[in-house]
Formats: structure tokens, sequence, C-alpha cells
């Protein structure tokens, strides 16, 4: 048996010479701790054998602490106790959505996606502690303390743990001047003759996806612009700039307020996947808890 495991039954043993030593009955003992009397006077006898001291004087009808055990009792009974306490602490934490969450997530989607969502989450768990960091950047979770990040891509990084937990509806939109000066798509097989705002790195065209009942149609698009910025592309399409596939409630006001219209309102965009990004597959309560939130919201979009 290697030291490591002889380290371990001794903690162990430990832990029940506390009991006994509380108690004064090995019977007594047995039930606290869920064992048999013979299997916890065998270990106590072990722990006397590997120390070399008698701990327990034994008569049919008592059990009375020895010198050497008082004076272990005095010294173990404490740690044994913290001990009891961390571990209670760390499965109370575990099971109780409640401390500091550190979130990631793009600018816009923060704040005109998820911001409407948060005082429900608030309500719902006021132990947690929200941090919440509003950045283009994929932040590196590890390095920047991050616990979770909301993404609009899938991570390249195989060390992360990447789950798709819904999707955000998408619809084309265009600024009024634009469609006065460059006409009024009627069908998604004009697009490629307008100039189209983008989603991406830099290209020069895309591929939109927009389905109407069962019919689908895939358009090769190209502009001026390919944009890694949902909150940008908004704001080029209400500067006139070209028509753009945006979601709906990011562009809400601007649609009240006409800066923004529908083009081809009866064609559904392809939906744009919702990811949550982790460090690790075992998570805090606090993490789960605003995992399934978010997810819970999306799935149903």
């Amino acid at each position: 048996m290697s030291n490591d495991s002889n380290d371990h039954s001794t903690l162990q043993d430990l832990v029940l010479f506390v009991e006994v030593a509380r108690t004064r009955s090995f019977s007594q003992s047995a039930i606290n701790l869920g064992l048999s009397a013979a299997t916890l006077s065998r270990r106590v006898q072990a722990l006397e054998h590997q120390s070399g001291v008698r701990l327990f004087n034994r008569t049919t009808r008592r059990v009375e602490l020895t010198a050497v055990g008082m004076r272990l009792l005095e010294r173990c009974g404490s740690l044994v106790d913290e001990a009891r306490q961390v571990c209670a602490s760390l499965l109370s934490e575990a099971n109780s959505p409640s401390g500091l969450l550190r979130v990631s997530m793009p600018v816009d989607f923060g704040k005109s996606i998820m911001g409407p969502l948060l005082p429900t989450f608030a309500r719902r768990y006021p132990g947690i502690l929200l941090s919440l960091d509003l950045s283009s950047e994929l932040r590196d979770l590890i390095g920047g303390g991050m616990d979770v990040a909301l993404r609009l891509s899938a991570s390249q990084d195989k060390s992360l743990v990447t789950r798709r937990i819904g999707w955000l509806a998408m619809a084309l939109y265009a600024a009024p001047a634009y469609l006065q000066a460059r006409g009024r798509p009627a069908a998604p097989e004009e697009l490629p003759v307008h100039d189209c705002i983008f989603i991406g790195g830099p290209k020069r065209a895309a591929q939109w996806r927009l389905r109407r009942n069962e019919t689908t149609r895939a358009v090769d698009v190209n502009g001026q612009f390919s944009v890694n910025n949902i909150g940008l592309i908004s704001a080029l399409a209400e500067s006139g700039l070209g028509i753009a596939m945006l979601e709906p409630t990011l562009c809400r006001e601007a649609v009240s307020s006409g800066r923004l219209v529908p083009v081809l309102p009866e064609w559904e965009a392809a939906r744009l996947p919702v990811y949550v990004v982790t460090a690790s597959r075992t998570q805090s309560a606090a993490a789960r808890a605003f995992i399934e939130f978010v997810a819970d919201r999306f799935s149903s979009r």
C-alpha cells in the first residue's frame, strides 16, 4: 500500500476516533457514522496499532479515553469540525446559486439583447453577483478570469468547452434613403445587385439564406463593408450604406423611429447561433444557473 493510501486511511480513522471519543460509545458512534460497530472497532484498533499507543480503555460497560487519547482529541477535534464545515460550505455553494460570476459577451449583444433579460435573472437569483465584460474581443477565459463567455461564433480553441444554446432570429433592414436611391428588392434574387452589409472578416461577398414557408433561397451578396460588430452594421445601414441582416430586438428603436425599415419582410433570414463557452465542464451553481437561464431564453426564439 502506498504512503498516500496510508495517509488517507489514517485521516479517515482520525475522524472515526473523534466521533467515538465524543460519544464514548462504539455502538452509538457506529449509528452516527453509518458503519457497523465491528468495522468501527477494527478501524480504531488499526489506528492504535499504527500509532503504537492505546487511545481507549474499554470495558463491557464503558469506553474511556486514555491520557494520550485525551491529548489527541484536543488536537484533532477542532480540525475535524473545521474540515466538516468546509465540506458543508462547498456543498452548499455547489448547490445554491450565489457568489461572483464573471461573464464576457459582445458589446451590442450585451446591451440590446441580454440587457433586457438581466433584471429577470437578478430577481430570480439575488445571491449571484454579476461582473459583465462587454467587448468585441474574444476574452481569454482562463487568463482573463472569466467564468462564462457568450459568443456568436463557435470557439476554435479545443481546450475550451463550447455549447450552442440557442439562436437569434435575423431579418433584413435598410434606411429609407438607401431604398429610395437604389430601389426596394421584391425578391431575394434581386439582392446581388444591391450593396449589402454583412458580418464577418475581410471579404467582399457572403451568402445569405432566406426562407419563406417551405421555400429556401441561398443568395450570394456583396458590398463595400464586412463588419464583425452587429452595432456597427446597424449604424452603417442607418447611414444609408446598404441592406443589413440584423436581429430585430437590436434595431427595434431604429425601426420605430423610421431610421430603418424592413426589407423582404415576408422572408425569414437564417438564424444566428448563440454559444456559451467555459474553461471546464464542471461549473459552479451560479454558472449553471446563468447558462440554463440564457439557454432557456434563446432556445425558444
